[in-house]
């Protein structure tokens, strides 16, 4: 099984692609991760649907060959690290390719939120995109590292 994150957005800061290289190398070789930018849509002077319509069409492209695609949204299931853990070991079990998908600056249109097989969110906190991509690099690794009992994760 593969995993992979589709970020709309640019290339993000050195720090953030560095960080998520770190979490990439230490996933283990049966789930490999994956980072794929999708460009955004220039603004010029299209409206909010027109610019998430274009993306939308760019995810769909990107999202081809996964069979499990969950949305990273601010009104999704919000799942503290075990629970992520054990749906992660459904997800390997069924052995669909999975792919996350983080919204570009105007979020992600709603047909393709609606279409997603699930819709989770990392935080309550609004957090810039780079800084989700990374933060879901770590939660993916912590996740997989619960599921094989490896001491990375550590509850009191």
């Amino acid at each position: 099984m593969k995993l992979a994150i589709l970020a709309v957005g640019h290339k993000p800061p050195a720090w953030v692609a560095q960080g998520c290289a770190e979490y990439i190398k230490r996933m283990p070789r049966e789930l490999p991760l994956a980072i794929v930018e999708v460009k955004p849509e220039s603004r010029g002077s299209k409206t909010r649907e027109q610019l998430l319509a274009a993306e939308k069409t760019r995810l769909r492209a990107a999202l081809q060959g996964y069979g499990r695609v969950v949305v990273l949204d601010e009104r999704g299931d919000d799942l503290p690290t075990r629970q992520l853990a054990q749906r992660l070991a459904g997800w390997m079990r069924a052995g669909a390719a999975t792919a996350f998908v983080i919204g570009g600056a105007d979020g992600i249109d709603d047909e393709l939120k609606r279409q997603a097989d699930e819709t989770i969110r990392l935080s309550s906190l609004t957090l810039p995109h780079a800084l989700a991509r990374l933060l879901l690099c770590e939660q993916l690794y912590r996740a997989i590292s619960v599921v094989r009992q490896h001491p990375y994760h550590r509850e009191g």
